[in-house]
């Protein structure tokens, strides 16, 4: 997988902050003209969305794609329910660990791998509360040490 022939459109980092990411996934998503215009403008966002499977299938629900401005009747609904495309051994495997108490799928990232678009999606456990502040205790201290190390090799 070459670096350089990837471009982030939307990060999901609230869900870094909500859940414990045990596991990661690339999946391609089925799109219209018009939707990927407006993703090569970086028109997207994945804040609010969730995704599920049903029937054997994969859905990424509320996965706002803007419009695109001269696309006229062409545009899709931004919030239309789009399909994402795995393979059926990993669809099983996914489901199986969904079926398992307090694990969900969520949408990591959204980029372009060469021409195409991927989505990185996230097996992911909910943090409790008492996690959730753990974590911004931890980003404080290592804050403040990062400040102590530029104020200490200022002098």
């Amino acid at each position: 997988m070459e670096k350089a022939n990837i471009k982030l459109i939307a990060n999901n980092k609230k869900a870094y902050f909500d859940f414990f990411i045990e596991e990661e996934y690339e999946a391609g998503v089925a799109l219209h003209g018009t939707e990927v215009k407006s993703l090569r403008m970086g028109k997207c966002s994945v804040k609010e969305s969730f995704i599920r499977i049903e029937n054997g299938e994969v859905y990424v629900y509320n996965m706002h794609i803007s419009p695109y401005e001269k696309g006229n009747i062409f545009n899709k609904d931004p919030l239309r329910v789009k399909k994402l495309l795995l393979h059926q051994a990993e669809i099983n495997k996914i489901s199986g660990k969904v079926a398992q108490k307090g694990y969900t799928l969520v949408p990591l990232q959204v980029y372009f791998k060469g021409s195409l678009v991927k989505v990185k999606v996230g097996l992911a456990r909910g943090k409790k509360l008492y996690d959730k502040r753990e974590d911004i205790a931890k980003k404080d201290q290592r804050r403040e040490a990062e400040k102590d190390f530029k104020v200490k090799n200022l002098y």
